[in-house]
């Protein structure tokens, strides 16, 4: 007949790094470091974090400068595709960071977004982030189409 023995030991000594608390904190800490332009926004739709690529793509100098920022308050300026003026307010929680927040689900949608004298239009797709059963914020990815 087979003998098995376990033996357990004490557990490792923890990171000194402690751990994210949240979803959105644990995200912010992966878009940080992404390739790829992302970006991560709370329920307040203030930028938590953004990778250096996505926060070159929105229109600034680096991703430090994005970090604490509202999303609409003079950082972003989205246009109509129908007419090339400011989104209306109305529509501006029908973007994909903002309505994936709002609304627990997946969303995807273009964006026109003029920074400096440049206008963009980005793919957008957004998922939300939930701490527990409850949205806390939206982590979303952009590709210049």
């Amino acid at each position: 007949m087979a003998h098995v023995e376990l033996s357990l030991s004490e557990p490792a000594e923890p990171d000194l790094v402690p751990a994210p608390s949240s979803s959105v904190e644990h995200w912010a800490i992966a878009v940080t470091e992404a390739a790829e332009p992302c970006l991560v926004i709370d329920k307040l739709s203030l930028i938590i974090a953004a990778s250096q690529s996505g926060a070159v793509l929105l229109g600034f100098e680096d991703q430090s400068k994005a970090v604490g920022r509202h999303l609409f308050a003079g950082v972003l300026r989205l246009l109509d595709f129908a007419d090339g003026a400011d989104l209306p307010d109305s529509e501006m929680e029908k973007i994909p960071p903002v309505l994936a927040y709002s609304s627990g689900r997946l969303a995807r949608g273009l964006l026109r977004v003029q920074s400096g004298g440049e206008v963009r239009t980005l793919d957008a797709v957004a998922t939300p982030l939930f701490d527990g059963r409850q949205a806390v914020g939206s982590l979303t990815f952009f590709s210049e189409v």
